[in-house]
C-alpha cells in the first residue's frame, strides 16, 4: 500500500513541479475567473437582482469553466517526446496513474476554488463567514467529482485531434447533475439555511463523486493502452 500512495505522489509531485515552474494553468485559470466576475459586476443590475441570489450559480459557472482550462491540459506534457508511453512502460499500475493526476488536479482546482470565492465575495458582496466551513465542504466534494471525471474525459479527448475542443462537448452533459445540485446546496448554505437543509442535495453529489472515482479507475486503463 505504500509503494502504490508512493507512486501516486510521483505522478502529482511530477506535474505539480511543472506547474510551479511554468504556471500556465493556474494563470490562465485565475485570469478567467477575475475577467469573468468583473464583467458579471458590470453586467447585472443590482437594482433588479440581489447578488445572493445569483452567487451560487456564478460560483459554480466559473468553477467548471475555469476548470475546463486547467483539465484539457492534464496530458499535455505527456503528448510530447512519447511522454505517455514512458509512463505506460514503468512498473506502475494504471489506476495510480490516474490518481496521480487527479490528486494534482486536485490542488490546482483548489487555488481556482479559493480565488473564486475571494474574488465573488469582493464583487458581489456575498457573506462567506457565515456558512464558510459548509460552503468549503460543498465545493470540495463537488470539484473532486468535476476533477475525477474531468481527468478521464481528459484522457479521452488527448488522443484525438481535436484535444481539448472536445473535452468541453464530451463533459458538459454529464455535469448536469453536479452542477445542479452543487447550485442547490450553494445557494441554501449562503442563504444562511444550516448543513442539515442541503443534506439531500449534498448526497447526491457524493454519490456523483464515488460514481466518477469507480468509472475513472475502472476505465482509464483501456483508455491509455489505446
Amino acid at each position: 500500500m505504500r509503494r502504490y500512495l508512493r507512486q501516486v505522489w510521483a505522478i502529482a509531485a511530477k506535474d505539480l513541479r511543472v506547474e510551479l515552474r511554468t504556471r500556465e494553468r493556474v494563470v490562465a485559470m485565475g485570469a478567467f475567473v477575475v475577467l469573468t466576475s468583473v464583467l458579471f459586476n458590470y453586467a447585472i443590475d443590482r437594482t433588479a437582482v440581489h447578488p445572493r441570489e445569483i452567487a451560487a450559480g456564478l460560483i459554480w459557472m466559473t468553477i467548471v469553466l475555469g476548470g475546463l482550462l486547467g483539465l484539457g491540459r492534464t496530458f499535455e506534457l505527456e503528448k510530447e517526446e512519447g511522454a505517455m508511453d514512458g509512463l505506460l512502460v514503468a512498473p506502475l499500475p494504471r489506476d495510480a496513474l490516474f490518481l496521480g493526476k487527479v490528486l494534482s488536479n486536485m490542488v490546482i482546482m483548489g487555488l481556482v476554488v479559493t480565488i473564486t470565492l475571494a474574488v465573488i465575495a469582493l464583487f458581489f458582496q456575498v457573506d462567506l463567514t457565515v456558512n464558510l466551513l459548509p460552503v468549503v465542504g460543498v465545493l470540495a466534494v463537488g470539484t473532486l467529482g468535476f476533477v475525477a471525471l474531468g481527468t478521464l474525459f481528459s484522457g479521452i479527448s488527448a488522443g484525438t485531434r481535436m484535444g481539448e475542443t472536445l473535452l468541453p462537448i464530451l463533459l458538459f452533459p454529464l455535469l448536469v447533475p453536479l452542477v445542479v445540485f452543487g447550485v442547490s446546496a450553494t445557494s441554501g448554505l449562503l442563504a444562511g439555511f444550516p448543513l442539515s437543509e442541503v443534506g439531500d442535495s449534498l448526497r447526491v453529489m457524493g454519490a456523483f463523486t464515488v460514481v466518477a472515482f469507480a468509472a475513472g479507475m475502472g476505465l482509464f486503463r483501456f483508455l491509455v493502452e489505446e
